[in-house]
């Protein structure tokens, strides 16, 4: 039984950061502050250290896979510098992070014109607020479009971008809402805005080490002890979540919903303490490895409990063949979230699931997003249409992005 004693709640931004997080992983995208570009040759690049062997073949397929990903983006770049739709130029942060995570560092070589316009577009889009988003767009969608590309300039790596980067941090921190981020200041807190939002805080926490622009208002930092409260909000957890619809279910315990209130997978009918039948929100797939990677961005032990009961219900749940409690709705998404959070949980390790068995989750995840690959063009999309998940480009960044930071691991 956990209690809030078992908890530490103590948790500041810089102190111990990530101490767990890094460890034996190389530059990689979304794995590290800033990628390195050019780090040796593709096939030895990134190894973990005291690795016992590496399978060379299988990662130059990985790599051969990414490649024809990233040809296929620089095809498809609109005339304006933009992919996909200009109302919305998270769509192109997500692309240009892939160009940027590319593991030979030779991509954005390659396609340098294409990256070059990309920047230029999502400058196009700073509002003087600080955030980045297109003001003609039906629904702004302020967090999400400037929490990624806020990342994408990080990114870049170029040190003329710093005073956008530091703008759109204080501007991110205010968003804070109920501890939580949504899509708006005032539209409610969901737990897929704020891991989004708490991702960009960490990409660009050195920026504020190295300020050097003396012009610009006061570095803001986020309530990081409102933003555990949160993510502990969204949690099936009744030891730290006191919520009425928080569930009982064996099947939900330690798994996370969209927000306080909603969890896209429904709901279930269980016994309360008072023995009487109640509604419960269903944990799922998505949600609980963003639930899981917002606890790491707030800096928890590996050890707390509220880490270990999301890694166990992941642990019970895990699939490849679909979002756990979703089915095929959201699945790149899913295998996005997955990439990055396993890849800070378990760092080269494999998982070891729930029933005792391992799974070598890094390979087995690389394989299904090759399978999935369309071989003509090296996109991918998916039939389900949820969340955008039509559009190539969006599904095409997600997968790319992860096989990314699945590559350096092999």
């Amino acid at each position: 039984m956990i209690t809030r004693s078992d908890i530490q709640m103590d948790n500041r931004f810089g102190a111990k950061r990530f101490r767990w997080f890094f460890t034996g992983i190389a530059v990689a995208v979304l794995t590290a502050t800033v990628p390195a570009h050019g780090q040796g040759d593709a096939t030895t690049a990134g190894p973990i250290e005291g690795r016992q062997s590496i399978d060379h073949s299988f990662r130059m397929e990985v790599l051969n896979s990414i490649n024809k990903a990233t040809g296929w983006l620089a095809s498809v770049q609109n005339e304006g510098g933009f992919w996909s739709q200009a109302e919305y130029p998270a769509l192109t942060g997500l692309v240009l992070m892939a160009f940027a995570g590319e593991p030979s560092g030779k991509a954005v070589q390659r396609h340098k014109d294409a990256v070059n316009r990309g920047y230029d577009y999502l400058l196009s889009n700073l509002q003087p607020d600080g955030g980045i988003y297109n003001t003609d767009a039906p629904a702004p969608l302020e967090n999400y479009n400037t929490a990624v590309c806020l990342t994408a300039l990080v990114f870049a790596n170029r040190p003329e971008l710093d005073p956008h980067i530091l703008r759109a941090r204080n501007y991110l921190v205010g968003l804070q809402n109920a501890g939580g981020v949504g899509y708006n200041k005032t539209g409610s807190s969901d737990l897929s805005n704020t891991v989004l939002a708490l991702e960009a805080l960490h990409y660009s926490r050195n920026h504020v080490q190295r300020d050097r622009s003396p012009e610009l208002e006061a570095v803001k930092d986020l309530d990081w002890k409102a933003a555990i409260e949160f993510i502990e909000s969204c949690q099936n957890l009744p030891e730290v979540n006191t919520r009425e619809w928080v569930s009982s279910a064996p099947e939900d315990r330690g798994g996370f919903v969209y927000s306080p209130t909603e969890s896209k997978a429904g709901e279930r009918t269980v016994e309360g303490t008072d023995g009487k039948e109640q509604t419960a929100l269903r944990s799922y797939g998505s949600m609980t490895y963003a639930g899981l990677l917002s606890y790491i961005y707030a800096d928890l032990e590996k050890s707390d409990p509220r880490v270990t009961a999301a890694a166990d219900w992941l642990r019970s749940n895990y699939s490849l063949e679909e979002n756990p409690g979703m089915g095929e709705q959201g699945l790149f998404y899913y295998y996005h979230l997955m990439a990055k959070a396993l890849n800070a949980y378990c760092e080269d390790k494999p998982l070891q699931l729930k029933d005792g068995s391992t799974v070598q989750w890094r390979r087995d995840l690389a394989l299904r997003l090759i399978s999935l690959q369309d071989g003509a063009t090296g996109s991918w999309v998916n039939e389900n249409g949820r969340w955008w998940e039509k559009d190539p480009v969006l599904v095409t960044a997600y997968a790319t992005i992860a096989l990314e930071i699945l590559y350096r691991g092999l």
